[in-house]
């Protein structure tokens, strides 16, 4: 009798920062994936001596270890998706890519972190260009929220739907397959998300929790869409599972008492 064939297991890889707090990064990531049910694995281009008060400290991953660990990740480990978070520099940028290209990566999520919860800069100005240049066009789906979505464009903040609607769109014609832009920074009772694909738009609104605790929003977000896609979710399924579990992360953040400043979200909700 021929034994049964062993279950797929589902892989995700997280392409980002450490965050020595355990709040964003890597570790939001790593807690995301597990949670939904998804092996990760990590390449971490940055380390970042960090809290929930903020980023006191950063140290850049050389492009060639960086490479180094795409490589040993990538060609063995079956991945079925990939989450991209903090990099902080052109050369970090370029060298990502070109693992992406070299492992044939295309279920790729960008998220472009430029801002920690704290206010710290994690993305040098300079490395924008690069961005948009070398990343955009190898997305799946990019996830920048309004001011992060306002500087890939070099515009203002957008404040009125129509201006989010706007800029979705200018961002798609820049490569990205799709385009999410979060509502987190906005205002009213409700966060609207805009998710703009080759279907056309959709908003996905969820209430708005007061908290201070949402120190890694959206580096969860990311990885929980990253982790559906994973499992073989459509994008649109994906991103509407990662919005609900997210939104109960928030809603769940003040069951836990994690240092002084912005606390992170409870991505382990449903367990504890």
């Amino acid at each position: 009798m021929t034994p049964a064939a062993a279950p797929t297991t589902a892989i995700a890889v997280t392409i980002a920062g450490s965050d020595s707090g355990g709040g964003a990064g890597i570790q939001a990531d790593l807690k995301t994936f597990s949670a939904l049910g998804v092996y990760g694995a990590s390449v971490i281009t940055a380390l970042t001596a960090q809290n929930t008060r903020g980023v006191t400290a950063i140290h850049d991953v050389p492009p060639d270890f960086l490479a180094a660990q795409i490589d040993a990740v990538f060609s063995d480990l079956a991945v079925n998706a990939v989450k991209i978070g903090m990099l902080s520099r052109p050369e970090v940028i370029e060298a990502v890519a070109a693992g992406l290209e070299r492992h044939g990566q295309e279920m790729v999520v960008l998220d472009p972190v430029m801002i920690a919860a704290s206010g710290d800069r994690l993305l040098v100005p300079e490395a924008i260009e690069s961005l948009r240049r070398v990343l955009l066009p190898r997305a799946l789906l990019i996830t920048p929220n309004l001011p992060e979505a306002a500087a890939l464009l070099d515009a203002p903040v957008a404040t009125l739907l129509s201006e989010v609607r706007a800029q979705a769109q200018t961002l798609l014609a820049m490569g990205p397959r799709a385009v999410l832009i979060k509502g987190g920074h906005g205002e009213g009772p409700e966060s609207v998300d805009v998710l703009l694909d080759a279907d056309g738009f959709v908003e996905l609104a969820a209430p708005r929790v007061a908290t201070r605790n949402t120190h890694g929003t959206g580096c969860t977000l990311s990885s929980a869409i990253t982790a559906h896609l994973a499992k073989g979710h459509s994008l649109r399924e994906a991103v509407e599972g990662a919005k609900a579990y997210l939104t109960a992360a928030i809603g769940r953040a003040d069951d836990l008492t994690i240092g002084e400043g912005h606390g992170p979200v409870h991505h382990f909700h449903a367990w504890w």
